[in-house]
């Protein structure tokens, strides 16, 4: 495990931020808890870096705690090469929590999510291709890469609300995430086609 905390922002950019060393906790870190501290968090901090730099450390101490966590997770569907589990979806409470697997040799389209996120790698090991916006007269949602960006098992990727990604499985078992997601605005969240440059709503 290497555990390291990235940051993704809207540029494409990326940096180390936080404290990635964290030991266990004293007392067990359940999920109900982290769901009171999440809210707590939302209601004072409305900057999303803001929100990413306290939130992740809380998902760490998570997923140091909370094993039983690394094994809800549901099989790459055949057909699709992935599949996502919800852990947590409330109506109204402004937080999805997904477990997401990726079969090998599958890679997802260029996207952003249209609010920040984290995303948590359990096993497996991926890379995300890091896009920024780039765009011309003639072509208004062109977009060109950064940077790749490889995580392995204790590796975490905050990403704001216009980070452009794709993710690749590399290797040849399923990588295994925990996603943590605001509220998604669906018609800033977007599939990129970098070849033609254009986008459509994803």
């Amino acid at each position: 495990m290497t555990n390291h905390n990235w940051l993704v922002t809207d540029d494409g950019q990326c940096r180390n931020f936080g404290n990635a060393k964290m030991a266990a906790p004293a007392e067990y870190y359940r999920l109900y808890r982290f769901l009171t501290d999440l809210e707590d968090i939302l209601k004072v901090t409305h900057d999303d870096v803001a929100r990413l730099e306290a939130i992740t450390p809380l998902v760490r101490t998570l997923l140091i705690s909370s094993f039983w966590l690394q094994m809800e997770y549901n099989n790459p569907d055949p057909k699709t090469g992935w599949s996502v589990r919800f852990l947590y979806q409330e109506h109204e409470f402004p937080i999805t929590i997904q477990m997401v697997a990726w079969a090998p040799r599958q890679r997802s389209p260029i996207h952003n999510h249209g609010t920040w996120g984290i995303v948590a790698l359990l096993d497996g090991q991926e890379r995300n291709r890091l896009w920024q916006r780039q765009p011309d007269a003639d072509h208004p949602d062109r977009i060109a890469p950064t940077q790749d960006l490889l995580l392995n098992p204790g590796d975490i990727v905050a990403l704001t609300a216009d980070a452009i990604h794709s993710v690749e499985p590399l290797g040849d078992t399923p990588t295994i995430s925990f996603n943590l997601y605001g509220v998604t605005n669906f018609q800033q969240r977007y599939e990129f086609d970098p070849d033609h440059h254009t986008a459509k709503l994803f």
